[in-house]
């Protein structure tokens, strides 16, 4: 192998210069058209490294640092939350009983189809995969309430102990209770973001690192930049609809677009959807059966039912599956609103503050609806009509924006440096 010439201007790069020009001296032995078989060295690079060194180090850094298992990872998911959901099932099952399960689950129903619905409807904007948004429904159905129902119990035992009756119920409600559900919901994102990975800590990295360090000017700057976006994001799963909009040439810094802030609200909100299909099917089946028990002790089994025997459970139905069917899924969208926002936006500021503010926001909001309930019927129309009407409107708004932005600019091409 010859020495490099001395005017090269990359001193680290002789072995494709002289290759090119060992090839472009010495004729081929086999006949023209068929493939030559490559030697050992550039097999072993292509079974670690299938990258050219000057294309993608993108596909370069992200092979060498994980291999995926997702069917592995599908598995153990859906076995925990088949878990969560039996167990959830024989909570609720206990507080209600069999027939108040029943009626409750059928009611709960009933407003589900059109929440899901408006979320399909702004997926189209977030094109969020379907086994996510099944994870997320699955997670705010089984694994939230569980999480919400015990730790609500746990809270309201100790607040009613230290606090008194009055005040401990008011505390759980108002502050406890918006603090866990919210912080359960939004662990589905995270739960999505976890890398199911395991890291080659073999011959692959080095050669990775090696490439890197003799590579000319351009790749250097490109890894350069790759690891300071990273840095936001250190061991997160990257995901195709939470990443930063394409630069463009008047704008420097990494931005977050439409679909990015959709998908965080579709994650969001399906989550709580699920979060509240069973929490519905609780309060619905509870208020059943006392309506039900009410009813015997007060007439007993000689005459027929009416719809007055079953003032609570039509009260319940009213407020929950009429009036509030998307009061969960607009607290929920806050907080993925907040994450998309982390995890897409280059400013280093709004990185680490909109991802707390979205869930400090869907709390305040949260504990703001919990307590409108205590204030009679005249202070509860007065926080719906003042407060989540304007934010459920403003949603809307948001969500018809990034349907049309989406249709003028269906296709954005980053510009390349």
């Amino acid at each position: 192998m010859s020495s490099p010439s001395s005017g090269s201007p990359y001193p680290h790069a002789p072995v494709r210069t002289t290759v090119a020009a060992a090839a472009a001296t010495d004729p081929p032995t086999r006949a023209t058209g068929t493939r030559s078989i490559p030697g050992p060295r550039v097999r072993r690079a292509s079974w670690l490294l299938p990258w050219h060194p000057y294309v993608g180090v993108d596909n370069l850094l992200r092979r060498a640092a994980a291999l995926r298992y997702p069917a592995l990872s599908s598995a153990l998911a859906a076995l925990a939350l088949a878990g969560c959901g039996v167990l959830i099932l024989r909570l609720v099952h206990r507080q209600t009983g069999t027939t108040g399960l029943l009626v409750g689950l059928g009611l709960a129903l009933l407003p589900l189809p059109f929440v899901l619905g408006a979320l399909a409807w702004l997926n189209q904007t977030a094109r969020v995969p379907l086994r996510h948004t099944l994870f997320c429904l699955a997670w705010g159905a089984c694994a939230a309430t569980t999480v919400a129902i015990m730790a609500n119990g746990w809270a309201s035992d100790f607040l009613i102990a230290h606090q008194g009756s009055a005040r401990g119920e008011t505390l759980g409600a108002e502050f406890a209770t918006p603090l866990i559900e919210e912080a359960a919901k939004g662990a589905a994102l995270l739960m999505l973001l976890l890398p199911v990975r395991r890291r080659l800590r073999c011959r692959a990295e080095r050669t990775c690192a090696v490439l890197v360090r003799r590579s000319p000017a351009p790749l250097r700057r490109s890894a350069h930049r790759l690891r300071l976006t990273a840095r936001l994001r250190p061991r997160l799963r990257p995901l195709p609809y939470f990443r930063p909009h394409p630069r463009v040439r008047t704008r420097s810094r990494a931005r977050s677009s439409p679909r990015t802030l959709a998908a965080g609200i579709v994650l969001g909100g399906v989550t709580a959807c699920g979060f509240a299909f069973t929490e519905n099917a609780l309060y619905l089946g509870r208020a059943f059966t006392d309506d039900q028990q009410s009813r015997l002790d007060s007439i007993g089994l000689g005459q027929p039912p009416s719809l007055r025997d079953f003032d609570s459970t039509v009260h319940t139905f009213v407020l929950r599956g009429l009036l509030s069917p998307f009061a969960h899924p607009l607290f929920t969208a806050l907080t993925g609103l907040g994450i998309a926002i982390t995890l897409t936006t280059g400013r280093r500021w709004l990185a680490r503050l909109a991802a707390p503010a979205g869930l400090l926001l869907s709390m305040a909001l949260h504990g703001t609806w919990n307590a409108a309930a205590g204030l009679g019927t005249h202070g509860f129309l007065l926080v719906y009509g003042a407060l989540m009407v304007p934010c459920f409107a403003t949603l809307v708004c948001f969500a018809v924006w990034a349907r049309a932005r989406t249709a003028r600019h269906p296709v954005r091409h980053p510009v390349r440096s």
